[in-house]
């Protein structure tokens, strides 16, 4: 057990830093958490006041069902204990859950119509995995606010949480992190077509259906793409394993 937990600390970590690397992080805001391999009840998550530029393995916090730190050293910021803690909770598909108010999504969030349109191949692969949330109501600090966000995302991998940002979550770091990844690079090319007021060319729903079949099928893609991240890490930022 202790083995996973330091692979997975030392994947968290990666997917800090590389978050910081594509623009995807805010200050010291936002949060990404995983559950402890094997474990309902307690989650790997980032301590207050830590500019992801900084996080390391070692510096993230265990949190358990009831929001005590049991390993580690710093606080749980209190939206990210009910946001994470719950969801993981409600959607057991949910093992990672990164919460980011990253520009490009959640420029999309910020619109009345925050569907995304299939305009290309990166878009396709969010097909029929997208939930939407239209109901900001501030500030995210009970559990009923978590459960409700829970219930929006349901089954799927993606939420749009209106006016607010995105989470995005999976079964594992690797897995939630490309399709983070590819949910901004997919809302970027969106919002410059929709620049040109051009007509969107929207794909065949038949050629997105087939085509995102073929794309859920190559499981090992994320795999591949976030150990080729650990190793640029490895190369230029080693500290982020300690």
């Amino acid at each position: 057990m202790s083995e996973a937990i330091e692979e997975a600390r030392v994947d968290l970590a990666a997917a800090f830093r590389w978050a910081v690397r594509h623009g995807l992080h805010e200050g010291i805001c936002n949060h990404f958490s995983f559950m402890v391999p094997g474990r309902d009840d307690v989650f790997l998550i980032n301590a207050h006041g830590y500019h992801w530029s900084e996080i390391t393995a070692s510096n993230l916090v265990l949190v358990d069902r009831d929001g005590r730190v049991v390993e580690g050293t710093g606080e749980v910021e209190p939206t990210a204990y009910y946001i994470h803690w719950r969801v993981h909770l409600s959607a057991p598909h949910a093992r990672c859950v990164l919460h980011t108010h990253q520009p490009y999504a959640t420029a999309m969030a910020s619109l009345k119509d925050k569907r995304l349109p299939i305009i290309n191949q990166n878009a396709i692969r969010f097909h029929d995995r997208v939930a939407y949330d239209e109901d900001y109501g501030g500030v995210v600090l009970d559990t009923d606010e978590g459960d409700r966000l829970g219930r929006k995302l349901g089954n799927k991998s993606v939420l749009m949480m209106g006016n607010h940002g995105v989470m995005v979550v999976g079964p594992t770091v690797a897995r939630a992190f490309d399709d983070l990844y590819y949910l901004e690079r997919a809302c970027l090319t969106l919002l410059l077509a929709m620049l040109t007021r051009q007509e969107l060319d929207e794909i065949d729903p038949e050629v997105v259906r087939t085509t995102a079949a073929a794309i859920a099928a190559e499981q090992d893609f994320a795999v591949v793409h976030f150990a080729a991240l650990k190793r640029v890490l490895d190369r230029q930022e080693p500290d982020y394993r300690i």
